[in-house]
């Protein structure tokens, strides 16, 4: 029987289900009952693993600020070859991010609800902070005159409303744009400057 796998084998194929199941149908298909049903086991045997609905959430979460993670890592180790500029890394760094949150709409929602996460636990902080730290690395070399944490939120949320406004279809309609590119690239400009300035 699936109950009587091992406590890891089953934990992981919890939040595997989980994943799979957030990319499917969203965030409102993620009760703890719904994803033991999918998985193959009893509707309490997810809280031997997961105490709560939100411990569950946050590893699915974990997951994916893992994929992001590794995105931005492979972005910045394919431009750190041929010394791009911290403007530049900030560009790519933003387009992976939109991608991902376009790519990914189920899993971008849980990820940044902190109001479904618990967000202190399963390292959920340690995968994200990181990617955070990164960007507020960028916007200080650009910025250095300016307050790069604020700076950097102010430009993360331009970025969040970028993805949300896009998935929904809401700034082809306003802007005629094809392409989130240019709106990035208008972001970069507003919070940092025009380029070569």
């Amino acid at each position: 029987m699936a109950e009587q796998e091992s406590e890891t084998g089953l934990r992981t194929r919890l939040v595997d289900v989980g994943v799979e199941l957030v990319a499917r149908e969203g965030v409102q298909a993620l009760t703890l009952r719904e994803i033991a049903r999918r998985a193959g086991v009893s509707h309490g045997a997810p809280r031997r693993y997961f105490p709560t609905h939100l411990e569950l959430l946050s590893a699915i979460a974990r997951r994916g600020f893992g994929e992001l993670a590794e995105r931005a890592t492979a972005t910045a180790t394919a431009t750190d070859h041929g010394g791009p500029t911290p403007r530049e890394q900030l560009t790519a760094l933003g387009r992976v991010y939109l991608e991902f949150a376009l790519s990914n709409r189920g899993m971008y929602e849980l990820m940044f609800r902190h109001d479904l996460l618990e967000s202190g636990h399963l390292g959920l902080r340690d995968t994200s902070l990181p990617l955070f730290g990164r960007l507020v690395d960028l916007v200080g070399q650009v910025r250095p005159d300016a307050d790069s944490r604020l700076l950097a939120g102010a430009l993360w949320a331009n970025l969040h409303g970028i993805a949300q406004l896009w998935g929904w279809g809401s700034l082809q309609l306003a802007t005629g744009a094809d392409d989130f590119v240019p709106l990035l690239r208008s972001a970069l400009d507003a919070h940092l400057g025009a380029e070569g300035e």
